[in-house]
């Protein structure tokens, strides 16, 4: 994509050297055009007659991070407001304990066990130049929604591969902004106001570079703001751009994952906090709320509030071993299969459609995005693969009383876990098998397996039914974590996860 000047000044939105506004992706061509000046608005376009679709996912954020949940030193008033609005999922759960592997799951509708994308791919270079990502043979919500007539975008973190065949304008999106790998610099860090802590690991993962820019469809772009707020004006300037039709905005935003990092503005906010590790994660989050509101005041701006279905999740728990979060009540966080690390805030509201102020109980899972919205958009789900996910409408709307799903699978590596009702069994390393009643014990404090042998050898059965049907991991680990249990209440032993 060539580089649009006008005046030799390039075009420029909260700093990125491309103004979407500006810019129409022409379908099928791969090519963009110059809008002149108020030509969107230069003809009317009939109110959409499908109902629009906004994703929002954030990274690494805890059970415990939103007031609507824990309200452990939360100020999320926006990212409330869609519970309050609509429902509220207090067993959400996500396919895996960490980034990738978790987004390949809400893409797809399905187990990513299904498919090999088991583990996280690596550093960027790793990731690159060994053709890691989503595999091909695996259908996008985004192309299938695109066939039922909407125009797609993504704003912000990719992470399911960097290849031209793994991008995201190859996997269905009509456009992109954001970065394609696994974590990214949000500002300079010398910049005056930033408050940041960075250690060398995070550095390393964070930094631009060549091979992990900030794009505009396929093209590197420069950013100097603060690239949580980039990305909230991206999504507005979407909305604006596409309101006279059908559209499918997925935005996931990076934050609060690593690199640490804050402005002034947010920093401000979390005097009260002590820790400076815990008031930066704090005011990033707050900047994710800020970027959530924005874009539920535009979607009223343009009268679209009744016409659009928001959803708002995390892709796995916060990273407690940044101490710079909590999970609480929850046991552990990102990289382990308790609760902690797969158990996430989860909501969505349809104003006018769905009864505000609900609160469903019964365990649901990301998976269940993809053919919920593919059932409201009129798409068709395909036939001729197993999905996993459930349409949660039904549920939603009282018409169905059950439990969406009679059992939950997860799998990483050697570790595994099972829910049933409300009996979660985890086998670490194949090695130690715990299980617990989550009705009477959310924290996963006290292993009652050997009080219920019958239990355990059901889900194991279980399980080995499920794991039957899955693939082995497409590509190896970079990696082998051994992360103590101690601190996690089970005496001896090390956790070992794959990364």
């Amino acid at each position: 994509m060539a580089r649009v000047e006008n005046g030799g000044n390039r075009a420029r939105t909260v700093g990125a050297n491309l103004r979407r506004r500006d810019f129409l992706t022409l379908a099928g061509a791969g090519t963009l055009g110059l809008l002149a000046q108020g030509s969107c608005t230069s003809k009317k376009t009939p109110a959409p007659t499908k109902p629009n679709f906004i994703v929002i996912l954030a990274d690494d954020l805890g059970y415990g991070d939103l007031c609507c949940y824990s309200c452990h030193d939360a100020l999320t008033p926006n990212i409330d407001s869609i519970a309050l609005n609509g429902i509220r999922f207090s067993d959400g759960y996500v396919s895996a304990p960490v980034c990738s592997p978790s987004r390949a799951a809400l893409m797809t509708g399905r187990h990513q066990q299904r498919y090999g994308h088991e583990f996280n791919a690596g550093a960027a270079q790793r990731c690159h130049e060994m053709g890691l990502g989503l595999p091909t043979s695996e259908i996008s919500l985004a192309q299938l929604l695109k066939q039922a007539g909407y125009v797609t975008g993504i704003v912000g973190k990719w992470h399911l591969g960097s290849q031209r065949q793994f991008h995201p304008m190859a996997r269905g999106f009509d456009e992109f902004f954001g970065f394609l790998h696994g974590a990214n610099l949000y500002i300079d860090p010398n910049k005056a106001g930033v408050h940041n802590v960075r250690t060398a690991r995070e550095r390393s993962r964070g930094n631009r570079s060549p091979i992990n820019p900030i794009m505009r469809a396929r093209d590197a772009v420069e950013v100097d703001e603060y690239l949580t707020d980039v990305f909230t004006q991206e999504a507005l300037d979407f909305i604006d751009l596409h309101k006279g039709e059908p559209f499918f905005l997925y935005l996931p935003y990076n934050a609060p994952h690593t690199p640490l990092q804050a402005t002034q503005k947010y920093y401000d906010r979390f005097a009260h906090i002590e820790d400076e590790r815990h008031r930066i994660y704090m005011a990033m989050v707050s900047a994710v709320d800020d970027g959530v509101g924005a874009v539920l005041n535009k979607l009223k701006e343009t009268n679209l509030d009744e016409d659009t279905i928001v959803i708002f999740l995390s892709d796995n728990g916060c990273a407690t071993y940044t101490s710079a979060c909590y999970n609480d009540p929850l046991k552990a966080g990102k990289l382990f299969l308790f609760e902690g690390g797969v158990r996430i805030p989860f909501s969505m509201q349809w104003k006018g459609h769905i009864k505000p102020g609900q609160v469903f109980d019964p365990a649901v899972s990301s998976m269940d995005i993809f053919p919920t919205v593919l059932a409201l958009a009129g798409g068709q789900v395909p036939e001729d693969r197993t999905i996993d996910g459930v349409n949660l409408m039904p549920y939603i709307m009282g018409e169905k009383k059950a439990s969406p799903h009679e059992m939950l699978f997860w799998r990483s590596g050697t570790n595994s876990a099972v829910r049933r009702g409300n009996w979660k069994l985890v086998n670490l390393n194949q090695r130690t098998t715990l299980l617990y009643d989550l009705s009477k014990d959310v924290a996963e404090n006290n292993d009652i397996a050997g009080e219920n042998p019958d239990v355990v050898d059901e889900l194991t059965e279980a399980f080995a039914a499920w794991n039957s049907e899955m693939v082995e991991p497409l590509w190896p680990t970079r990696n082998t974590l051994k992360i103590p249990l101690e601190p996690y209440g089970i005496p001896g032993g090390t956790y070992e996860f794959f990364i």
